[in-house]
């Protein structure tokens, strides 16, 4: 009968070719090398530990005693290595005491000296840790930072960031810092943001690596934080408003919201940065750049990679199929179904998280809606709606989720309703003016616009756009599109507005016409290569993505982009894997 070996590596030695006359000779034979000698010797070791047998030292933390071998410790933990192998008392006591650590967490960690395995969970990362650092166990204290990487969220990356910062883990505190820095728009909006320091607020405002779409967000953050404790915090303005780059913001913002703003009235300081940004508007193009200070200095973030993501749609029927197009790598893979069947809904992306609002189901429009965690790929529900709607517009203004129009199944709406995130509660604001569902919506200049439509009353498609004002809380009619567009794709480019494709009865354009909001004027641009309605709209990287929609005949699978600079429409060459009109489109950040 054959006997099984364990598997074992052999290293060949050179060999010399041997002289049987010299007695000297050192005959060189080969090493072997088992590989399971060592996994095999820390099994028994810990079966005898577990037994109570051969063990020398019992380690004590709160009311847990732990069985254990010094020599097996001292070989696994610089920590105790040094207290077995000097000259302090618990090299010789037989119960050692260690403070600094909970028994629970010592216990993880004996046994991971002698298994090599431990789990992390949010639940224990905070007490592994630093008893990890204490230990001097490297390895352990490296997958907690790893743990916490992947965690990085809008509303928790400031508290990895400190937490890093105080067990001195350099590597995740500047890929916190970072994560902050990129994902600035949406960390401002979180409890940890309001709560944190004035240095730090002022570290974080003071970076030129700010992912901003303007420096309004740096203004409006700075006014957020000091009214959260404004007794206390609106004395420090003007050490605040020292970080916030005036000059770059336009000369209407300067004149109708800084310098109406009551805190920086109150302040001398702040009231001398608004007259050096005003300067600095008054002065010639050419003689700006002679203007030295760090607020005139544009800032210089890193651009994150981005995902563009569609969700759900018709194909022909409502799906839950929900796929990414990686820019970088110019091809599409799929992310987490939606939990139900959804088509017609609105779309935004808002503090790191997707939304797919209200739309249709295959047999009901419904108020439900789904928030969707690129980091964790997994969709749970939020706050319902008070309406049922679909074909509805979404959009994001002022750091709230606007619903706006849409069909509830029998009539168009003119009704909004607003979704605030913190409290995951909806309610009403104004309605329009007119019923419109198959509405595009996007947000310009902090005012937003609801492009065409059908109102269902006339029976005809709508060239009228109206924009709304938070501030007033009123919608207001604004120049009319040369054109009648329902299901027309909506988005917004270099502070310009697009509405793209869409149809007039059965007639399905390729039309492309942009909205200036300053001129209030709409104008004709290229032609799409296709006709399309009830496509999804994006903008990224300085062009505008054209993703599906039908052409009156049947769903597409096609995605194409408008370069402004060159007023062309280009066919990416990566199809999605199925044809759908009525998807919801957004680009998110790529997960880390």
């Amino acid at each position: 009968m054959e006997m099984l070996l364990p598997p074992v590596c052999t290293k060949l030695c050179h060999q010399k070719p041997l002289d049987l006359k010299d007695d000297n000779t050192e005959i060189h034979c080969p090493v072997t090398v088992n590989p399971w000698h060592m996994k095999k010797a820390f099994k028994i070791m810990n079966e005898l530990r577990s037994q109570n047998l051969l063990c020398d030292v019992t380690i004590v933390a709160e009311d847990m005693e732990i069985a254990a071998h010094r020599v097996v410790l001292a070989a696994c933990s610089p920590y105790f290595h040094a207290m077995f192998t000097g000259e302090m008392s618990e090299s010789r006591a037989k119960k050692v005491r260690i403070k600094e650590v909970d028994g629970w967490t010592l216990r993880m960690l004996i046994d991971y000296i002698y298994t090599a395995e431990i789990q992390v969970t949010e639940e224990n990362v905070q007490v592994l840790l630093p008893a990890a650092g204490l230990l001097q166990l490297q390895d352990v204290k490296r997958t907690c930072c790893e743990f916490l990487e992947s965690q990085l969220h809008p509303i928790n990356c400031l508290g990895i960031r400190a937490f890093a910062d105080m067990h001195a883990c350099t590597d995740l505190l500047n890929k916190a810092n970072t994560y902050a820095e990129q994902h600035f728009s949406d960390v401002v909006l979180s409890e940890e943001y309001l709560n944190l320091g004035v240095e730090q607020v002022c570290s974080l405002i003071s970076s030129d690596k700010l992912t901003i779409a303007s420096e309004e967000k740096v203004f409006e953050a700075v006014i957020a934080w000091v009214n959260h404790d404004k007794d206390v915090r609106q004395e420090l303005m003007a050490r605040l408003m020292e970080h916030v780059r005036l000059p770059l913001l336009s000369r209407e913002y300067l004149v109708q919201r800084v310098e109406e703003e009551i805190l920086v009235k109150n302040s001398s300081a702040c009231k001398d940065y608004l007259i050096e940004a005003m300067k600095y508007h008054l002065l010639p193009t050419e003689q700006r750049a002679l203007m030295k200070s760090t607020r005139t200095k544009l800032r210089t973030p890193a651009s994150l990679p981005k995902l563009m993501m569609v969700v759900g749609g018709q194909a022909p029927k409502a799906i839950r199929s929900v796929e990414c197009y990686d820019f970088k790598e110019e091809r599409w893979h799929q992310v987490a179904e939606l939990p139900s069947r959804r088509c017609r809904a609105g779309m935004v992306y808002m503090g790191g998280m997707v939304y797919a609002v209200g739309g249709f189901n295959g047999s009901l429009r419904v108020r439900t809606v789904d928030s969707y965690d690129p980091v964790k790929d997994q969709w749970t529900s939020v706050a319902n709606m008070q309406d049922r709607r679909s074909t509805l517009g979404a959009a994001v203004l002022n750091g709230l989720l606007y619903a706006v129009g849409g069909f509830d199944g029998s009539t168009g709406l003119s009704s909004v309703e607003v979704y605030n995130l913190k409290t995951n509660e909806w309610f009403h604001v104004a309605p329009m003016n007119t019923r419109r569902s198959s509405v595009g919506v996007g947000v310009v200049g902090g005012k937003l616009y609801a492009v065409g439509g059908y109102d269902g009353a006339s029976r005809q498609c709508l060239s009228s756009v109206e924009c709304y004002d938070a501030n007033t809380n009123e919608w207001s009619y604004v120049a009319e599109m040369s054109t009648r567009r329902s299901g027309a794709g909506v988005g917004v480019l270099n502070n310009l507005l697009y509405a793209v494709g869409g149809h007039d009865g059965p007639l399905v354009r390729k039309s492309v016409e942009v909205f200036d909001p300053i001129a209030s004027t709409w104008k004709q641009v290229a032609d799409m290569n296709m006709c399309r309605r009830n496509a999804g709209v994006c903008a990224v990287n300085g062009l505008l993505y054209v993703v599906g929609g039908d052409d009156g005949s049947c769903n597409l699978s096609t995605v194409e982009y408008y370069n402004p600079t060159t007023d062309k429409w280009t066919v990416v060459s990566s199809c999605m894997s199925t044809g759908r009109s009525y998807a919801g489109v957004t680009v998110i950040d790529k997960p880390l």
